[in-house]
């Protein structure tokens, strides 16, 4: 039975799609058979993945919708023992419709939970906002990555994020935990990157991966191009980063 992990975080920008796409083809490399699941409308994990969102016929907006099978949206991907449900751009208007459908918020529990035995991982990358899409991804989890970038406001953006994950914990999803918070976007040469670590380990203790993600030009670029960072370039220090998080998280998941 795989491990449901959603990466989130309700401010854009902290990495967390770059987390979804390198960490999943660091635990392919790994020999783990990994699922991403897209649920962000900018489709940015399908780009990432190295799959054309423009000539999609079918999206996870169609399993949401339209009840289509999760196990027939399922895409191959050049990337080593990782497949994709990819996202499109109809996806952001799933939020509107399914508003009043039955059992809204579990519509891709159900879809996941078909295809679950056939992975150790499924990683959804959820939206940058509290919304269906993303609610759909917490109670669809058996655990929550936050991604958290070093910088001034990351804590304050914390802070509505683990707010976020008790009330779904609490109302929608008992059994959710907290995977782990990833620090991205990591100088050490500056006094706040520092900081935010200080803080954010005083806090939450083990629960900060010990691994932490560098900023880096060629972690960047290589969506660009359609590929994950193993891929682009397997030397550069984002490649290392996201290699040794993927052991720290094969080791706390058995």
């Amino acid at each position: 039975m795989g491990k449901i992990i959603a990466i989130a975080n309700q401010k854009g920008g902290v990495g967390k799609t770059t987390t979804a796409v390198n960490l999943s083809a660091c635990l392919g490399d790994l020999g783990k058979k990994v699922l991403v699941c897209d649920m962000d409308p900018q489709a940015n994990a399908t780009d990432g993945l190295g799959i054309d969102k423009d000539t999609l016929e079918y999206s996870v907006y169609d399993a949401l919708i339209n009840d289509m099978p999760v196990s027939v949206l399922i895409k191959k991907t050049e990337s080593k023992n990782v497949d994709v449900i990819p996202s499109g751009t109809d996806l952001s208007g799933a939020e509107v419709e399914l508003v009043d459908e039955e059992d809204r918020e579990k519509k891709l529990k159900k879809q996941l939970d078909t295809v679950k035995d056939q992975y150790d991982f499924i990683i959804i990358d959820c939206p940058p906002a509290v919304g269906m899409l993303s609610l759909n991804g917490l109670v669809a989890a058996d655990s929550l990555l936050i991604t958290l970038q070093c910088e001034y406001y990351a804590l304050e953006g914390l802070g509505r994020v683990t707010n976020t994950f008790q009330l779904v914990k609490q109302h929608m999803n008992p059994n959710l935990q907290l995977e782990g918070i990833l620090l991205t976007m990591f100088d050490g040469r500056t006094k706040l990157s520092l900081e935010v670590e200080e803080e954010v380990r005083s806090h939450f203790k083990k629960k900060v991966y010990k691994t932490m993600i560098p900023r880096n030009v060629r972690l960047s670029e290589a969506p660009g191009f359609g590929k994950t960072i193993i891929q682009y370039d397997a030397r550069s220090k984002g490649a290392l980063a996201y290699r040794a998080l993927a052991k720290e998280v094969r080791k706390a998941n058995g």
